[in-house]
């Protein structure tokens, strides 16, 4: 019995077998093929009910449940067709940086090398889901995407140790991260910001797989949630916000903007023996004193008439904004009722001879010009004597912590202290930036131009033509004995036509600034809607720094 089952068994199976491969073969050859790819099913969302909405919720994007987040299909596009050669470059960049990584390495634990058999990020390039644009005051553009990136990398790394080489293979790698991308300062000079400054918002999602001489060790038990932990860190620890990853663009010599760091005190005391301009034999001096480097007008003391040894004992503040490089160019001018005021000598004085804080007299030969090279100049042009006082501003001027004393001791080169000691303890320098206005609407033209009105004194910024928001990023200072508390600023915006009637200016609207909040905070930056326009808003930052 048991015979006859195996030889019936190997029967049919010797008969089955050929048999099953010819009618495969002619069901291959001669059925026709069938369309078994469709066209997905498309679908609105109302039409779901609450369990299939809730299982495609994760692969909605952004821009589909966040109103401020946008669409940027274009960027997409954009990094699809650009991925080629962006994986090209970012691997040649990993390559140059590993490098001298890797050679830390060799020599130790055995190690004879490590490096790159295959790198290369695949063909998938990241997706942004959708991109949200924060509007701030500062001069920077802040963005933050919404970045997945499901890639088919193929990262092979190899380790020679001693006679056996080991790799590591990095494949199937997901990244889901939400960066904040500041681009600041905005400057002047192309591409128009000199950082990127790069911080994530919360953890980042990272998985892949590793392979190790071709196994895959994260199958290993809690080895993989042990690995994702600790990614998770090691990224939230560096660059979670408030951590940033600074990336710089331009050369800061390049675009550095120079801010106030102090104040030069000037006192033009007396000049001696000049120069007989007149053909009466006198002449009627004054003195120009401006820091090189500077776009200001140059500030001037008062004429003395028919006067070759003139006393003026007057008292000028300059803002300083370089002490190592900038000078004091000090001119003596003879005054003319008709035609130009003629030269009688000038002299520079380099900042950087200064003691801070320290008075110094200096008793200067006036000079033709500034190269002291030149002999054929030797004429006598008379002396010029000058007290000279740098003080710069406090570290700490940020906050003002209430009334300073004027105890602090201002020692100078003679021995002696400065007579404006008390007044300077408190002295600083109030700085207003008018940046930009915005809806500002004249009813016969717009023109419109700013006036910063502080203690009597009147600066107007440039007129824009033809404009309704205009953008002037002008900066004015007032150096001040005080700290400017329960004190007002007022800024006017006005607008100029072409004609000249007593209704070619009109006035656009008006802000007055407290600037107790200033003292304190030493620092606003903030936009105010204008007093007497329907929706006209002016953007000032105010800074103070006290010295």
């Amino acid at each position: 019995m048991g015979f006859l089952n195996t030889f019936l068994e190997l029967l049919g199976f010797g008969i089955g077998l050929p048999f099953g491969l010819l009618i495969g073969f002619f069901l291959f050859v001669y059925s026709k093929p069938k369309d078994t790819v469709k066209d997905p099913v498309v679908r609105p969302l109302h039409e779901f009910d609450t369990s299939a909405l809730l299982d495609i919720l994760p692969d909605i994007p952004l821009w589909v449940k966040c109103p401020d987040y946008e669409r940027v299909d274009w960027l997409n596009k954009f990094l699809s067709d650009m991925w080629p050669y962006l994986d090209k470059a970012v691997c040649a960049m990993i390559r140059r940086t590993t490098q001298s990584m890797f050679a830390e390495y060799i020599g130790k634990y055995k190690i004879q090398a490590i490096e790159f058999e295959h790198l290369t990020l695949g063909t998938l390039p990241p997706t942004i889901h959708g991109l949200k644009v924060y509007e701030t005051n500062e001069k920077d553009l802040v963005m933050e995407p919404a970045i997945r990136w499901a890639g088919n990398p193929n990262i092979v790394l190899v380790l020679k140790l001693m006679s056996l080489q080991v790799t590591v293979q990095l494949v199937d790698l997901q990244i889901f991260a939400a960066p904040r991308v500041a681009l600041k300062p905005l400057v002047p000079t192309f591409p128009c910001f000199a950082n990127i400054l790069v911080s994530l918002m919360e953890r980042p999602h990272v998985d892949f797989g590793l392979k190790i001489l071709g196994g895959d060790v994260m199958s290993i038990p809690g080895l993989y949630r042990f690995v994702q932990e600790m990614i998770k860190k090691q990224v939230a620890s560096l660059y979670l916000w408030p951590q940033t990853l600074d990336i710089p663009i331009l050369d800061s010599s390049t675009v550095i903007i120079k801010k106030p760091v102090g104040i030069l005190h000037v006192k033009v005391v007396r000049a001696n023996k000049l120069l007989k301009a007149d053909l009466l034999g006198t002449s009627d001096p004054y003195v120009k004193l401006n820091l090189t480097g500077e776009k200001l007008p140059a500030k001037k003391t008062t004429i003395k008439k028919k006067n070759l040894n003139p006393e003026w004992n007057e008292n000028f503040k300059l803002v300083v904004k370089d002490p190592e490089s900038q000078a004091l160019q000090l001119q003596v001018f003879d005054w003319d009722k008709v035609g130009g005021h003629d030269r009688l000598g000038m002299q520079l004085v380099p900042l950087k001879v200064l003691t801070p804080r320290e008075t110094k007299d200096f008793t200067l030969d006036l000079l033709k010009h500034t190269n002291i090279s030149d002999s054929r100049d030797k004429k006598q042009r008379g002396q010029i004597v000058v007290e000279l006082t740098y003080v710069p501003f406090r570290e700490d001027s940020i906050k003002f912590s209430g009334p300073l004393d004027g105890n602090g001791e201002m020692g100078s080169v003679s021995g002696r202290s400065t007579p404006e000691e008390a007044p300077l303890s408190g002295a600083g320098l109030l700085s207003v930036m008018v940046q930009g206005a915005e809806d500002v609407e004249g009813k016969r033209h717009h023109n419109p131009y700013a006036l910063v009105l502080f203690r009597g004194e009147r600066k107007r910024t440039k007129t824009i033509k033809k404009t309704r928001d205009p953008r002037w990023n002008e900066e004015f200072q007032f150096t001040l004995d005080q700290p400017p508390l329960h004190e007002l600023i007022r800024i006017e915006v006005m607008s100029k036509g072409k004609s000249f009637s007593f209704r070619s200016k009109e006035s656009l609207g008006h802000v007055e600034i407290n600037l107790d909040d200033v003292v304190y905070n030493g620092r606003i930056n903030q936009k105010y809607h204008l007093i007497d326009s329907r929706n006209g808003v002016i953007h000032v930052e105010i800074r103070w720094s006290t010295v």
